[in-house]
């Protein structure tokens, strides 16, 4: 791949509009997250909104694949991996394709507390609507200080990806975890981060 090539794949991604929490913001968004459940009067419906704003910042999953899981058969709560039906690969043929993605054990401990909590929604934690958890992050973004176009669902599977190249976890691997068809869709995160994108996929053996 040339340089002229990368650059024209970085162009038509508009990778410059990437919108991505830094990590104060993310700190910040998470506690203000938090917070608006432990202090909710509605405790049931807030702890929804709670769990799947984790999912959504630990998996970088799209915001409607998370709305798809099944906390009673999706989740492998012994591993702390959580199985998700890859939407935007599920096109040729009607065939499913799923990925199974890790979790942090203190992830998995918040839905299991709050399972217990709650037990009639074991089976439906992640049936919300999806726009209206786009104007609760809104709200609870507006307190943790953060700009209103930083505050959309998707801005949490950014930030995933490039806390995972700044981590420097092989590009083949968040590829996978993001459910990407294409490892140079993956690639567009390399510019946001600074790093070269033909230097990562020598090292990785990618080319």
């Amino acid at each position: 791949m040339t340089n002229l090539q990368v650059q024209n794949l970085l162009k038509e991604n508009n990778a410059g509009k990437i919108k991505y929490l830094d990590e104060n913001e993310i700190n910040r968004l998470t506690k203000e997250f938090q917070n608006y459940f432990d202090y909710s009067k509605r405790r049931l419906s807030a702890g929804k909104y709670w769990i799947t704003f984790l999912f959504l910042r630990y998996t970088g999953a799209r915001i409607s694949e998370v709305l798809n899981i099944d906390d009673t058969k999706d989740i492998d709560y012994r591993n702390s991996r959580v199985s998700l039906v890859t939407l935007k690969r599920n096109r040729k043929k009607g065939k499913k394709i799923y990925r199974t993605i890790p979790l942090p054990v203190e992830v998995i401990n918040e839905l299991l507390k709050y399972s217990a909590e709650y037990p009639s929604q074991r089976g439906k934690i992640f049936e919300i609507d999806r726009s209206n958890f786009h104007k609760k992050m809104q709200q609870i973004g507006k307190k943790a200080g953060i700009e209103k176009d930083k505050l959309h669902p998707h801005s949490l599977r950014h930030t995933r990806a490039i806390e995972l190249i700044n981590a420097n976890v092989p590009l083949n691997h968040i590829q996978n975890l993001l459910g990407h068809a294409s490892i140079l869709t993956t690639s567009i995160y390399l510019q946001v981060t600074g790093k070269e994108l033909e230097e990562v996929m020598r090292e990785r053996n990618l080319i």
